[in-house]
């Protein structure tokens, strides 16, 4: 395992340039927890953001609960 830490004398390649870039941009929302997801690119294609998935997959829940409570009997 590589030695990743602070002082590891690693160098970023010139092209990177992180001169606009804002510290701790999406700390709140990572404390929050996330979940990421990798869709299959058909899926994507159909559900281009993150509120279009949400939706089906929140549509789907009263589906699989009378579903998993008929398997259950």
């Amino acid at each position: 395992m590589r030695n990743l830490t602070k002082n590891a004398g690693y160098e970023l390649n010139a092209e990177y340039d992180f001169s606009s870039g804002v510290r701790g941009k999406y700390a709140k929302k990572y404390s929050r927890g996330t979940n990421l997801v990798v869709l299959d690119p058909k899926v994507a294609k159909e559900f281009p953001d993150s509120a279009s998935v949400n939706e089906a997959l929140l549509s789907l829940l009263p589906i699989i609960k009378r579903h998993s409570h008929a398997l259950a009997k």
